[in-house]
Parts: C-alpha cells; sequence; structure tokens
C-alpha cells in the first residue's frame, strides 16, 4: 500500500515544529504495526524565497517508509506512508489531519506489491529483494 496525501490549511507552528515531525515519525510506525528499522531523522530546508522552506523527515520501516515534507509559510505538507504490509488508511489520514491542523486533504491510495499473495509472502519476497536474490527480468526494446 502506499497512501500519498497533500495537506492544506495546516497550522504553520505544527508545519515547523521538528519535535513534532519528529515524533510523528517515531510513533507512528509502531502504531499501524510497522517494524523500524531506523530512528527518524528530519531536516529544515531554507530555499532562496522566503516562502521556501519546511521540514523534510522520514524513517524507514522494515515495510519500506514514511515520509513527511511541510511548507509551514503556506499551510501544506506532503506525507507518503509506503508499505507492503496492510494498515487502515482512513485512520491514517485522520490522524496526519488532526496532527497537523489540516482543513482540507488531497489523497490517493496506491496498491503495491500486488503479486504478492499474504504477509508470509510479502516478508519472504522483501528480504530476497533486499539481499540481491530475487532477480527481476527487464524486456528490453
Amino acid at each position: 500500500m502506499h497512501l500519498v496525501i497533500d495537506g492544506y490549511g495546516g497550522d504553520s507552528d505544527s508545519l515547523g515544529n521538528v519535535e513534532l515531525i519528529y515524533e510523528f515519525l517515531g510513533d507512528y510506525p509502531d502504531r499501524i504495526g510497522m517494524t523500524k528499522i531506523s530512528p527518524p531523522q528530519v531536516y529544515t530546508y531554507h530555499g532562496q524565497k522566503p516562502g521556501d522552506w519546511g521540514l523534510s523527515g522520514f524513517v524507514l520501516i522494515a515495510e519500506s517508509h514514511i515520509t513527511v515534507h511541510t511548507f509551514p509559510d503556506r499551510g501544506y505538507l506532503n506525507v507518503d506512508i509506503f508499505s507492503c504490509k496492510q494498515f487502515d488508511a482512513s485512520a491514517a489520514l485522520s490522524a496526519v489531519k488532526r496532527m497537523f491542523g489540516l482543513s482540507d486533504v488531497d489523497s490517493c491510495l496506491l496498491d503495491r506489491g500486488l503479486e504478492y499473495i499474504g504477509d508470509r509472502e510479502t516478508y519472504s519476497g522483501m528480504v530476497r529483494e533486499r539481499v540481491g536474490l530475487r532477480a527481476t527480468a527487464v524486456n528490453a526494446e
């Protein structure tokens, strides 16, 4: 599953709060049954224009990753929750909306890892891919 969220009308203080982003990335994987394999990382970015600043953060999970990109002066953020394991996308969307005080969201849920049948196949396939045991055929035309 890959939940893509664009959030609008967010609370600028929340969107610019490094600790809040870090807390979200640190706690949320456990809340949706995922396995963190790295501590969260959060960085501040300042662009050439005054409004082009924000926070970008990510956490690697065994099932894939979660990322957050905020633009406090614009009240805008992007969140991606990408996992080969099922999770409650509606609950995740509600949690992000509530945490960042969003007045509106656009979201898209993509199915990923469609070749896997269940959790057992998902995890064994993921491990094979990560250690290079699964070859992917590429059709060169």
